[in-house]
């Protein structure tokens, strides 16, 4: 017999078949028991000669015969630490790892049957485990792919048993049992395991066997334990746990639902979640069948307890929307849901019901929830809750389920405040279009009425918080709804808003000065089943201004919001925010840059105080260092066709600024001369000649975004006009530059551009040039004559000035 091989003589060591070591509140692991789970001073003898002998024994017979007495002298779920590493220190994780080992690999050198090997292992492991430190040690972490693969197979674990020994080479006395290892083992059984829809004898039983519970228990304490830790979910993820726990769950193996189906909830709310989504969509997918047929299927009460569990099993939003499947699978959520949202039900249980609502219209919308007369109803209940949850008395706590509701309530709200909005007007109830099929002028109107309430109740309770709650988590969620409602609408409410618009600024900037933001949201918001749609799905501590931003383009419009915006130095905020985005851009070098419509809305708003507030573009320092940005942006931007929005906006709001300053009485500075360069060859990429006899037409590069960049284009060239009338060297820059050459070149014989806009906005440049620069007007008359164009039709205002 090998000394440190799993060779077990039964004479030596009679198996104990223990029973589940619960605590009285059912946890999975003890606390820690204080003296060696109090026994008496001749039991703690007994117990350090049996440490003693554990310490020094010669083979693995002498080891576990040591342990069984330890476990029966005091069970092992409930030894204390010091006790638990005196073993570890003793045993090691080698030795239930090269157990299970030796039973997966099969064979007959063990003298003990695959079993009672793997039953011995795993109380091994379950006890050690219950140290969170021996948990994270690597040697329990190699056996994971193993235990799930008890939990998955039952007692088929065994399987291809053969097969496996014949992939994996592990010496008996090999001290590294790895995961490399264990996952060969388990290669062959994922392979070959049996469809989820077979029926053996009874539910999780094969050929009328079924797996131990103490054996199942030790197991899912052992993964338990794993995940508990700061990388659990990673570390079960990572070893195949999502798809295993699927299919016990579907097979109905031992404990599978009071055990698995908890855990598999916990590694999918996790960070994991999404990717687990990505690579395990069919298993997810047949599971939260599983659990929506039995949501389906049991009484009321039943569900409303359930109602919790659901979203945890749900899709992250825009996965599978376009599975048919999926789409069955909410359509009878909702059937189930709907009595439930009707019913008079406990605030705990309205909340539950709230969130699994909102969690399904951010999945699917409101196509499956049910007739108008239940989604008006829905709305209403999630507004109430909203109102009589933010207009309590300040200083009132609200508890952390509490905030899940009303973030739930939010999310209700936005999803309704999208199908009202979607193809009318707020504002004018009777235009209203909505995609809720069916809904009246009048059920229209009181959704607006409700949705108006809530807001104002929102707006009350941010109108209470000062600054040194502005960390508050749920106060982002209920910030970020206001937002998404001023993103809308700011006609309603308005005077409120305008009030409130010290603390929108304040908490923004607080946030994005003070990087407040981090980890932590991105948790919360998780949990909350808030999604971002960043590429890392991290919340950055420029979220809150991003959100702020369609309002503020809104807002800035109007004289007096523009007026407040401007005394709480708004451009500066937003010239930062755009540098920044700038240079984050910029450091993507090398890679394809991605369209960040952050941006673009940015510049919009930018745009707006650039246009109506000329002498405050003039004299605040920050449009000076917009300026030199955009100078070192456009270049860059010129040649990045994802990005050709943001380039128009650039060239926009930088013409915009240029036809404000004073005629440069020194030599131009190279940035400038560079920025007005790119501005006449980024004008002129917009235009493609067909032929000579046709007018010109936009190019294919901007047709796809020509409804949001065409409008900016044209006042480009009217900004244009504006500097060459405000900066006569720009007329030298373009005739070196032959831009009207060009332009003619593209204008062709019939000399028109698509559209009257663009010919307008085009002409007015045109006769800009003419009238500031003699030699340009010559070039003008010249390229008219010599085209042979309709340009004089076409542009009669150029032609006055040419006849002049």
């Amino acid at each position: 017999m090998a000394e440190n091989g799993c060779h077990v003589n039964p004479e030596e060591v009679s198996y104990h078949q223990h029973a589940p070591n619960k605590e009285p509140n059912g946890a999975d692991g003890p606390g820690s028991a204080p003296d060696s789970c109090g026994l008496s001073a001749s039991q703690k003898e007994v117990l350090e000669r049996c440490l003693h002998a554990l310490t020094n024994a010669k083979n693995d017979s002498h080891i576990l015969a040591a342990l069984l007495l330890i476990t029966r002298l005091c069970p092992a779920g409930q030894l204390d630490n010091g006790t638990l590493h005196r073993i570890f220190e003793a045993v090691g994780l080698n030795l239930p790892a090269r157990l299970l080992v030796t039973a997966f690999r099969g064979g007959d050198s063990s003298g003990l049957p695959p079993q009672e090997l793997i039953s011995l292992g795993t109380a091994l492991l379950a006890a050690l485990s219950t140290d969170a430190n021996m948990a994270a040690h690597p040697q329990l972490l190699s056996t994971v792919p193993l235990i799930l693969s008890i939990l998955e197979n039952g007692p088929n674990w065994t399987a291809e048993k053969n097969s496996s020994s014949q992939n994996t080479k592990t010496n008996d006395g090999d001290e590294n049992i790895n995961d490399s290892q264990t996952n060969k083992m388990t290669s062959s059984d994922e392979k070959t395991c049996p469809d989820p829809s077979s029926k053996g004898d009874e539910p999780g039983q094969a050929g009328g066997t079924k797996l131990d519970e103490a054996l199942a228990y030790d197991s899912y304490q052992v993964v338990n334990a794993v995940c508990a830790l700061p990388q659990g979910p990673e570390q079960l993820f990572s070893r195949g746990a999502v798809p295993s726990l699927c299919r016990a769950v579907l097979k109905k193996q031992t404990l599978s639902q009071e055990k698995g189906l908890p855990l598999l909830g916990h590694i999918l709310s996790s960070s994991v979640g999404p990717r687990a989504w990505t690579k395990h969509s069919s298993d997810l997918l047949s599971l939260l069948g599983t659990v929506s047929q039995n949501f389906c299927r049991v009484s009321d009460q039943d569900r409303l307890e359930m109602c919790s569990q659901i979203p945890q099993f749900l899709p992250p939003p825009g996965g599978e929307s376009v599975n048919q499947e999926f789409k069955e699978i909410v359509g009878n959520l909702w059937t189930s849901l709907r009595p439930l949202v009707q019913g008079k039900l406990s605030k705990e249980h309205l909340g539950l019901v709230l969130v699994l609502s909102a969690c399904l219209l951010d999945l699917y919308g409101w196509e499956s929830v049910g007739p108008p007369k239940l989604c008006c109803l829905l709305v209403n209940r999630a507004c109430v809750e909203v109102r009589m949850g933010l207009e309590e008395l300040p200083g009132t706590k609200m508890s952390p389920q509490e905030q899940h509701t009303l973030t739930a309530c939010y999310r209700i709200m936005e999803a309704a405040m999208e199908q009202a909005c979607s193809q009318g007007m707020v504002s004018n109830p009777a235009q209203l279009q909505t995609a809720i099929t069916g809904l009246s002028l009048q059920q229209s109107r009181q959704v607006l009425g409700v949705l108006e309430e809530a807001f104002s109740a929102v707006i009350y309770y941010l109108k209470q918080v000062d600054q040194a709650h502005f960390d508050d988590l749920f106060l982002f969620a209920t910030f970020r709804s206001l937002c998404a409602w001023l993103a809308e609408e700011t006609s309603c409410l308005k005077e409120d808003v305008i009030d409130l618009l010290p603390f929108l600024i304040g908490y923004s900037k607080s946030h994005f000065k003070g990087g407040r933001i981090g980890k932590g949201l991105t948790d919360w918001m998780s949990k909350m089943s808030i999604n971002n749609n960043s590429q890392d799905g991290m919340w950055t501590k420029d979220a809150a201004l991003r959100y702020l931003l369609p309002a503020l383009c809104h807002l800035s419009a109007e004289d007096k919001p523009r007026r407040i915006l401007l005394s709480l130095d708004t451009p500066a905020l937003l010239v930062d925010f755009l540098s920044k985005g700038w240079g984050s851009l910029r450091g993507q070098s090398g890679k394809t840059m991605t369209r960040d419509p952050g941006l673009e809305t940015a510049c919009s708003a930018l745009l707006n105080f650039a246009i109506t507030e000329p002498e405050r573009v003039r004299s605040d320092p920050c449009f000076l260092a917009l300026e030199t940005m955009l100078s070192e942006a456009l270049p860059v931007l010129l040649h990045k066709p994802r990005l050709l929005v943001l380039a128009t906006n650039c060239s926009t709001l930088g013409l915009m600024i240029g036809r404000l300053k004073p005629a440069l009485t020194e030599s131009v500075d190279p940035s400038q001369r560079r920025f007005y360069s790119s501005v006449l060859s980024f004008l002129l990429s917009a235009v493609q000649s067909e032929s000579a006899s046709n007018p010109a037409q936009i190019n294919a590069l901007w047709l796809e975004n020509w409804e949001e960049a065409g409008e900016l284009w044209r006042l480009s060239l009217q900004a244009l006009g504006g500097c060459v009338r405000a900066q006569p060297w720009i007329t030298s820059l373009i005739r070196e530059e032959k831009w009207l050459q060009n332009i003619f070149t593209l204008l062709g014989s019939s000399g028109k551009l698509p559209d009257q806009h663009s010919q307008d906005a085009l002409e007015e440049v045109l006769c800009a040039i003419a009238k500031q620069c003699p030699l340009c007007l010559k070039d003008i008359s010249m390229l008219v004559k010599s085209q042979s164009c309709g340009s004089l039709q076409c542009m009669p205002q150029l032609s006055k000035v040419l006849m002049e």
